[in-house]
């Protein structure tokens, strides 16, 4: 409310009015409207226009008898949010929403919303007294057209906090085109200022009143913007054609589970919503289309977090002819034209490049934040002769010991933290059995697991202090297990300290590429490779006669620890593909079954071609500092996969389960 206050005029400085006794209408729709027709000159043009306005009164029908609202499609002269002092003196009429309400000193002030920003509305009484009578009866969020002109404020009723500020309109007509009669969530002006921010679930449940928040509309125009710019710099530029591909598509092998449609006239059969668009633009690339891309619908029936949805949207891009320096000199222009213009900020030129294997050994992850240190080391050597029967163990069963240094952490985090704190619970989370840790004391003194330290002899422990540069202060934490479980744990340890003592500088920009991923990877559970991003991806030529153990011509871009896109060139040769199917356990004749038009087009004049997808949900959330992605998607689904507004997936009734010969679990029961 200080906001506001400091937002009113001072009533000194109004128009003389005598205070009478005004009428107020509290149901402005259930009237019957009497026009009044008026002229109103624009400052831009001599022609008159006229506004009707409903002067309310009291309906004498019986409530069955109740005539339905008019409704009235008003046109507007100018937007809320782009007025300012150039205007003053200008006559314009403005559409939207009460964003707030204040009667003071005899005056009735409120501000008024749209897309574009808000502006104040004032009232004269005195001179103007129907105008003044309808916005004493206005609510918050009720929809409403006003005619007037545009004043600025006195010097004293300034807010330099609104980007209209300086100026208020002074309205003459205020024409109610809708009311609120329901009681609201949330207030939608002042959500973003309370205390206690108002729950996502209520937020969700009524998204049609959260989009109306500045935050929402202003993350929305962003993503749109982006879109826009990505739009022109590829059709523009570099000559790309957007085409559509199918939604309703086959089932593939893309890592996560299919939605799947029943097909009504092919009973028994479904469709598949599509994972991405990957097999239909690589067929596009064997049709001859040069460049394409694609702002496409994706779709994953997987568990979710805050930076995943069921349903998607990716930008899809595909190439012939590219190698592969072109293709990343392409992308890395795109993304650091987009940052610049939608931040202001210049990313470096070249990106810089890590090795999936430099990625996992420093940072145990390949998706690494380089925006501060605590980088990982692989000390296995320095225990080989350990006497601590864990480490002794995880050595002789082939699996690694990592270590993490955490400068100063010896003082932040207490022993009980270390053993069954805050920290400890994060290790446990990652899937490991402990969380092993050293104190380094004055003058290099140990702390920690008396079977740890009393392992150590002097030699071996200056050795260890040396390889990770610790020093009296400093935390060192272990992780023991294969290669997998280790940097697993490590990398949640590393974000989770990271955060917690403040190491990430926010104002920085980490974006890198990295490079050279395995092709396949083995799958314990199954007892088979699979394929580490899809079997599509073209095997290095140095490594194409031993394919399981092959790097693949894959990249993935990086930006602050989140993919925001990934790529490969691809293989485009059949016997070549036929055998990483093979490789992921597909043999011959499934392949032909699942792939036979793939393989069919590989044999028609396939190019050499590769290409890259962006989550553009994901880089939107990142450009807009949101935490989730649900703040840059106009209608999400939950973290159960529910959509909080329709109510979504519902329940269909038994007919349209038996047009699809599909037989429901309740009928059988």
């Amino acid at each position: 409310m200080s906001v506001l206050f400091r937002s009113l005029p001072a009533a000194v400085l109004r128009a003389k009015f005598t205070p009478r006794a005004l009428p107020i209408f509290s149901r402005l729709c259930l009237t019957t409207p009497r026009k009044c027709t008026f002229s109103a000159v624009s400052a831009s043009t001599s022609s008159s226009e006229t506004l009707s306005v409903s002067t309310p009164h009291i309906s004498s029908l019986a409530p069955s008898e109740t005539k339905l609202n008019a409704l009235e499609w008003v046109s507007r002269t100018d937007f809320c949010g782009e007025l300012s002092k150039l205007d003053v003196g200008k006559r314009v009429r403005l559409c939207g929403w009460v964003a707030l309400h204040r009667i003071h000193g005899g005056l009735t002030f409120f501000t008024l919303r749209d897309h574009t920003g808000m502006v104040q509305i004032a009232t004269l009484p005195g001179e103007f007294p129907d105008a003044h009578s309808v916005v004493n009866g206005l609510r918050i969020e009720y929809v409403v057209a006003v005619e007037g002109v545009v004043h600025a404020r006195p010097l004293e009723s300034i807010n330099k906090k609104m980007a209209t500020g300086f100026i208020e309109i002074v309205a003459e007509h205020v024409q109610v085109l809708n009311e609120v009669k329901m009681k609201l969530p949330f207030l939608v002006t002042t959500a973003e200022d309370v205390k206690d921010s108002t729950k996502e679930e209520i937020r969700l449940r009524h998204r049609y009143l959260d989009l109306r928040r500045n935050q929402m509309v202003s993350n929305l125009v962003l993503r749109h913007r982006v879109v826009k710019l990505i739009r022109r710099y590829l059709e523009d530029i570099h000559g790309f054609v957007e085409i559509e591909t199918p939604i309703l598509a086959r089932s593939t092998p893309e890592g996560a589970r299919d939605y799947l449609v029943p097909s009504r006239v092919q009973p028994g059969a479904f469709y598949a919503l599509p994972q991405s668009p990957q097999i239909f633009k690589q067929l596009l690339m064997v049709a001859g289309y040069d460049k394409y891309y694609q702002v496409a619908r994706c779709f994953r029936d997987e568990d979710l977090r805050a930076d995943r949805q069921p349903e998607f949207t990716q930008l899809d891009i595909e190439m012939a002819f590219t190698p592969l320096e072109e293709m990343l000199k392409l992308n890395e222009d795109m993304i650091r034209k987009v940052f610049l213009e939608i931040k202001g900020v210049e990313l470096p030129n070249p990106f810089p490049r890590m090795t999936y294997a430099e990625a996992m050994g420093r940072y145990g992850s390949d998706r690494p934040d380089t925006r501060f240190g605590l980088e990982l080391q692989d000390v296995s050597d320095l225990f080989e002769k350990s006497s601590f029967k864990v480490f002794a163990d995880t050595l002789s069963s082939g699996g690694i010991i990592k270590a993490l240094c955490v400068p100063s952490g010896a003082k932040h985090y207490s022993n009980t933290a270390l053993k069954k704190g805050d920290i400890y619970n994060e290790a446990i989370k990652s899937g490991a059995k402990g969380l092993p840790f050293l104190k380094v004391l004055d003058n290099g003194v140990l702390e920690g697991i008396p079977a740890v330290v009393s392992s150590f002899s002097e030699i071996e422990k200056d050795h260890l202090l040396n390889r990770l540069s610790a020093v009296s202060g400093d935390l060192i934490l272990f992780a023991v297990g294969n290669h997998s479980s280790v940097n697993k744990t490590l990398d949640r340890l590393r974000f989770h300290v990271a955060h917690e003592l403040g190491l990430i500088d926010t104002s920085s920009h980490s974006i890198l590429w990295v490079t050279d991923f395995p092709m396949f990877k083995w799958n314990d559970l199954e007892g088979r490779f699979e394929a580490l991003h899809h079997p599509f991806t073209a095997p290095n030529p140095d490594d194409v006669n031993d394919l399981p153990s092959a790097r693949a011509l894959a990249y993935d871009m990086v930006y602050n620890g989140f993919e925001i896109g990934g790529g490969s060139l691809r293989i485009y040769k059949r016997d070549v593909q036929e055998k990483a199917l093979e490789i992921v356990g597909i043999s011959q004749q499934q392949a032909e079954e699942k792939f036979g038009y793939l393989l069919e087009a590989l044999d028609s004049g396939a190019p050499p071609h590769g290409g890259i997808a962006y989550g553009l949900d994901r880089l939107a959330m990142l450009l807009a500092g949101a935490s989730s992605i649900r703040d840059v998607i106009a209608f999400p689904k939950t973290t159960t996969a529910q959509c909080a507004l329709t109510r979504s997936p519902s329940e269909v009734e038994p007919q349209q389960l038996k047009d699809l010969s599909i037989i429901s679990a309740s009928s059988t029961s």
